[in-house]
């Protein structure tokens, strides 16, 4: 049995599955953030612990998080847990919970996870995207999550898009991040003269409806996710991608979209597959759990 927890800003969530994949338990708790580093580090123990009482055994942990471990320095870097940036993460967690682990970037996981048994199931190459509150992606290659040298492997929202965009908090001006994020959306509208309280959903719904400067602002949208989204394909070429995160729900982006990508690609035609994810929020705590293959655990576990 594998254990895989979400450690997100809000929530901590925990999942069991089988060796077929299978869920049998599903918990979560909110996360301390508040209380600071060590209130989250005895949330994510007692999840834990609470999980393999009912499991009935002790199992694999594989934590997926925001940010990622330094390959400099071991610690944590670029959480919007603020709390956990330069904190030894991997090394504090695995002292607690006195077993090894793995831990992967939330986009990471939720790659891996649909790579193996959601929408990529069957492809060589997955380049898994989120697109919500941030941007990120994971590659997957023949089932295994490629993190890179520097553990920055699919993080192609901190491609700088446009140059005279807007400031991103990674010191870059135009990250893909601040223009097809929920927020990125959001702000560009409220640019362009719309209302500033209008979220993301807002405005998709704003243009289904005739608006024009929703609308507008829709085509702007469509047009970066083409050409940041064209980039990767190009350097890639994978086989599928996989869209997650809230604005993966936006039905034009596979009609629309996927035809902006197609006009930027280096190649006559685009054949590459942009598909809905099948397991939805779930992906990203499976992909957690997925971290450990059923081959690869203790039979101790």
């Amino acid at each position: 049995m594998r254990i895989g927890i979400d450690l997100g800003g809000t929530k901590i969530e925990g999942v069991v599955l089988d060796s077929n994949g299978s869920e049998l338990l599903r918990k979560r708790v909110a996360t301390p953030q508040a209380d600071g580093y060590r209130a989250i580090l005895n949330a994510v123990a007692q999840l834990t612990g609470q999980l393999e009482a009912e499991a009935g055994r002790r199992c694999s942990v594989g934590i997926g998080t925001p940010g990622a471990i330094s390959a400099v320095t071991g610690c944590m870097k670029n959480s919007n847990t603020v709390c956990l940036n330069g904190q030894p993460l991997l090394e504090d967690l695995r002292d607690l919970l006195n077993r090894p682990l793995r831990i992967a970037n939330d986009a990471n996981c939720f790659a891996l996870s649909e790579a193996l048994d959601g929408a990529g199931k069957g492809h060589n190459v997955v380049f898994g995207v989120i697109m919500g509150t941030g941007v990120g992606g994971g590659v997957v290659f023949n089932g295994q999550l490629h993190a890179g040298r520097q553990h920055i492997g699919g993080e192609w929202g901190h491609n700088i898009l446009e140059r005279d965009g807007p400031a991103c908090y990674c010191g870059h001006c135009g990250c893909v991040e601040t223009l097809i994020s929920g927020p990125g959306l959001a702000a560009d509208f409220h640019r362009c003269g719309g209302d500033p309280a209008l979220a993301a959903g807002d405005i998709v719904a704003l243009a289904a409806q005739g608006n024009v400067l929703a609308e507008t602002a829709m085509r702007r949208f469509f047009d970066r996710f083409g050409r940041a989204l064209a980039t990767v394909v190009n350097i890639l070429d994978p086989d599928v991608v996989v869209l997650g995160g809230g604005l993966s729900n936006v039905d034009r982006l596979y009609t629309e979209g996927r035809e902006r990508v197609a006009h930027y690609v280096f190649n006559d035609e685009f054949t590459t597959p942009v598909l809905r994810n099948i397991h939805g929020d779930s992906s990203g705590v499976r992909g957690a759990a997925q971290l450990w293959r059923p081959h690869e655990i203790d039979p101790a576990c």
